[in-house]
């Protein structure tokens, strides 16, 4: 078994941070859907503004909305304005072929990777 990257978000920009939130991060349900990401399912940030990274699971935001928000703990780590991928993996036996998407300075949708 090998664990290969399924999915990912390509420079994303946070829009929000709540540090009162119970953890997560809220992600647009229309880019959640573009890159087969699930709600519940556990993703890896990486910040390429601070270089920090993090792990936590996803719950949906607003359809359209362009959201992408740290909340709790990650919050302290990745803040209004950086920009983030958001990278989801598959164990497997066979090499997965990931669904990356490029979306722009408003988090829409330009293109597969």
């Amino acid at each position: 078994m090998r664990i290969f990257l399924r999915a990912k978000i390509h420079k994303a920009i946070v829009t929000e941070a709540d540090v009162g939130y119970i953890g997560s991060i809220t992600i647009d349900e229309d880019l959640m859907e573009k890159a087969n990401i699930s709600e519940g399912e556990k993703v890896l940030v990486a910040n390429n503004t601070s270089g920090n990274r993090l792990e936590t699971y996803v719950i949906p935001g607003e359809r359209g909305s362009g959201k992408i928000c740290m909340n709790g703990a990650a919050a302290h780590l990745i803040k209004v304005g950086d920009e983030i991928v958001i990278m989801a993996f598959e164990i497997s036996d066979i090499q997965v072929k990931p669904k990356n998407i490029l979306v722009n300075k408003e988090n829409k949708f330009i293109k597969y990777l």
